[in-house]
């Protein structure tokens, strides 16, 4: 691979803030709850559904994996971790409503 394909290939990663490293016990992000069509909340593995805020919070202290944490006009929100597939990644999960 060359260096420019090797840094291409690290953008979605470089393009986050944190990429917390998850617990033993870390839930994974299972649905995204959308209000008017925006994500306003996380479904985690074990049923829980979790705002966006607080989705952030329990990323940042490693209970979720997955997933890393970036910043667009001064809110933060939660994005895959690039691993090479495309089915875990957030924008491919379904939608729920609370």
């Amino acid at each position: 691979m060359s260096d420019n394909e090797n840094n291409v290939s690290k953008l979605p990663a470089m393009a986050m803030e944190d990429i917390p490293v998850a617990r033993a016990d870390a839930k994974r992000i299972v649905a995204l709850v959308r209000e008017k069509g925006r994500v306003s909340g996380y479904k985690l593995s074990d049923g829980n559904i979790v705002s966006k805020e607080d989705g952030v919070r329990l990323a940042k202290d490693g209970g979720i994996r997955g997933v890393g944490v970036a910043k667009r006009k001064g809110s933060e929100y939660l994005k895959s971790v690039p691993d090479g597939s495309e089915n875990n990644n957030l924008g491919s999960l379904p939608s729920v409503t609370q």
